[in-house]
């Protein structure tokens, strides 16, 4: 039966300073949740932009914030335990494909032991649910699209994808062993303001205004399910309520259905389970900017795949939801907020 807006009151999330946090924790409070937010604050990128994200969260009489590495498991034990979260959405995450090939300790650090210590402090605080991220990239090497969740995921092409997927295997692990309620989701080429100074969107956007010309990999031949974050985040708050219940028999599980046999765990992709040329999204980013941009065609980067693209359709059976933002207007969104707040920041 597809779950309403969330009613829960409680909610810690992880990642509050990062780009996906910041809009969830936002949505969340908006709707009347207490939110208590926790973030390592790396320098993977510009701090301040960081900084600036919690910021207009403390805005928000609902919501406090532990500023804290997720390897340092006294200091998120303590938030947690002090905070009794209903929920927890466990987002906070080394991300990058290619950054992963050059300090792919970090993603050990962050992506296994961190949510590992997120997993103990939501099993020993018997919480209604945990959320925890994915990403597409999990898919690797399958080639058959749209990806489903019931799909084999086994071909990993960069360690960043790789320790996603062996979170998702700890998450079903402790679901079995513990009873405890988990959903994993899958993130697919999430943009939007606010976003990550590291992603191609954004750098696009810095080059055209700079005059400088950007790189395009593969040639330019490359699709992406590009999802905007408000479409995603209003998919994360739905799932709150839609709590995998572990079922009595293999039988019970609809086709399509990523519930587990044996635990109540579920996967769920998060797209617009459409697939768009990267060529098409950069005349979308030229057409708001109104400039033309030089281009600089590059072979297929190490550990990138040439393309991407979502089955939503769990994600609408669960939930009654679909994403549904096309790219010119969410690139037009993020234009407006790069040139209003953005760029004006850096000068």
């Amino acid at each position: 039966m597809p779950a309403s807006d969330t009613k829960v009151k409680r909610i810690f999330i992880t990642g509050t300073a990062g780009f996906i946090g910041y809009h969830l924790a936002e949505l969340l409070l908006a709707q009347g949740a207490q939110v208590q937010g926790y973030d390592g604050m790396t320098d993977y990128y510009d701090v301040s932009l960081k900084h600036r994200r919690h910021a207009r969260l403390r805005r928000h009489p609902g919501f406090a914030a532990t500023e804290a590495m997720l390897e340092d498991a006294a200091a998120l034990d303590a938030a947690i335990d002090s905070f009794a979260p209903d929920v927890i959405v466990h987002l906070a995450a080394q991300a990058g494909v290619r950054y992963s090939i050059d300090n792919p300790r970090a993603y050990i650090d962050a992506n296994i032991i961190g949510s590992f210590n997120v997993m103990e402090a939501a099993r020993r605080n018997h919480v209604q649910h945990l959320l925890m991220a994915s990403t597409s990239s999990v898919y690797g090497a399958n080639t058959d699209m749209p990806y489903a969740e019931t799909d084999k995921a086994d071909t990993q092409m960069s360690f960043y994808a790789a320790t996603k997927k062996a979170t998702e295997a700890m998450g079903h692990a402790f679901a079995h062993l513990h009873g405890l309620p988990t959903t994993m989701f899958r993130f697919f080429t999430v943009y939007g303001p606010w976003g990550r100074p590291d992603m191609a969107y954004f750098k696009f956007t810095e080059a055209i205004l700079a005059g400088r010309p950007i790189d395009i990999y593969n040639n330019g031949e490359m699709w992406r399910d590009f999802t905007y974050v408000a479409d995603l985040v209003r998919g994360i708050s739905l799932l709150i309520d839609a709590v995998p219940q572990r079922p009595a028999s293999p039988a019970e599980i609809e086709p399509g259905d990523s519930l587990s046999p044996v635990a109540p765990f579920r996967i769920v992709n998060i797209g617009n389970s459409e697939k768009v040329r990267l060529m098409d999204f950069i005349a979308a980013i030229e057409t708001a900017l109104g400039r033309k941009a030089a281009y600089n065609f590059m072979p297929m980067q190490q550990g990138d795949v040439p393309a991407t693209w979502a089955d939503a359709s769990l994600l609408q059976r669960l939930t009654g939801y679909k994403p549904h933002t096309g790219v010119g207007q969410g690139i037009g969104a993020f234009v407006a907020w790069y040139l209003e707040e953005f760029a004006r920041s850096q000068t």
